[in-house]
């Protein structure tokens, strides 16, 4: 059983950053792809980022592209979400995410959370104005 570990949230100003980390134990080698998802108070679950071993693809919401970086590190078995020039509608809970399951469908439903088999517990990030 993979187990997924989210830290690296906090509080920041506006225009901050922050590195999230996600560590993954149990066969977190086996992974396939990886993504970062948040959920603010009150709103659906939103997609974020995600890397897939397919050719070291990476995925991004257009809310966040060019701000934010998703990085892995398949040693550690670990993924990252490096977050700059944070808003105050960027706070929220983010989850890290994981799926083992290789198929050729993943880069067309990549921001689906269904697609994903292991939720991390989740880390607050809140931005002050």
């Amino acid at each position: 059983q993979v187990q997924l570990v989210e830290s690296g949230g906090g509080l920041v100003q506006a225009g901050g950053s922050l590195r999230l980390s996600c560590a993954a134990s149990g066969r977190a080698s086996a992974m396939y792809a990886m993504a970062w998802f948040r959920q603010a108070p009150a709103k659906e679950r939103e997609f974020m980022a995600a890397h897939s071993w397919s050719g070291g693809s990476t995925y991004y919401a257009d809310s966040v592209k060019g701000r934010f970086t998703i990085s892995r590190d398949n040693a550690k078995s670990s993924v990252y979400l490096q977050m700059n020039g944070l808003k105050p509608e960027d706070t929220a809970v983010y989850y890290c995410a994981g799926t083992p399951r290789a198929r050729a469908s993943y880069s067309r439903y990549y921001f689906n959370g269904a697609e994903y088999d292991y939720w991390g517990q989740g880390t607050q990030v809140t931005v002050s104005s």
